[in-house]
């Protein structure tokens, strides 16, 4: 990870530190190119947690935004689900 990832990473732990009382939920929003084998591997990922996933197709139907809504165990496992999916060609993180 390179210095200014890592940074981030730290501002956003602090942050969800400092705003939740864990568990607690937490809604991640990606944005996929509309590529049915990537929106499923962002789908696997949050599988047996209960979460509420929803997706919805971008106007051209280029993109496919995938919210999750899940309850995280701390800020350390949201993190943690960012950089597995940061894997993933093309994925925006929001």
């Amino acid at each position: 990870m390179d210095k200014n990832t890592n940074e981030f990473y730290e501002r956003l732990r602090t942050e969800l530190n400092n705003s939740n009382t864990w568990p607690a939920e937490y809604l991640f929003k990606f944005i996929v190119p509309t590529d049915q084998e990537k929106i499923e591997i962002v789908k696997n990922a949050f599988n047996n947690m209960g979460s509420v996933i929803v997706t919805k197709h971008s106007k051209t139907g280029k993109y496919t935004s995938v919210s999750i809504d899940v309850q995280m165990k701390n800020a350390q496992k949201i993190i943690d689900k960012y950089l597995e999916l940061s894997t993933i060609k093309g994925i925006i993180s929001l």
